[in-house]
């Protein structure tokens, strides 16, 4: 069975931003849209550039390397050059305490 896992405070990560937590030696990057916080994996598939780090418009984040994107609700691809999409890890906030499912 699943536990959810504090990562962060809801003050942490401001409206539009991202932020790469690791957690069971995974890099996840954590997106708060417009209140809402989702997890993907931090790592673009097309060449491994850092999502957490890439600009975030409405839910979709695009990679700071070479510009492909993905929607940080599901984790699909939703642009070029990447071809495949990135997992999506379940989110809830108990209280200002985010937590990650693993």
């Amino acid at each position: 069975m699943a536990d959810f896992v504090k990562v962060a405070k809801t003050a942490e990560i401001v409206r539009g931003q991202g932020k790469m937590i690791e957690l069971g030696g995974k890099k996840i990057a954590l997106f708060n849209v417009e209140g809402s916080f989702h997890a993907i994996d931090d790592t673009c598939t097309h060449r491994g550039g850092p999502l957490s780090e890439g600009s975030l418009d409405g839910k979709e984040v695009t990679c700071p390397f070479h510009g492909a994107r993905f929607d940080v609700t599901t984790g699909g691809v939703l642009g070029p050059p990447a071809s495949q999409g990135v997992a999506r890890y379940n989110v809830r906030v108990e209280g200002s305490d985010i937590e990650v499912e693993v």
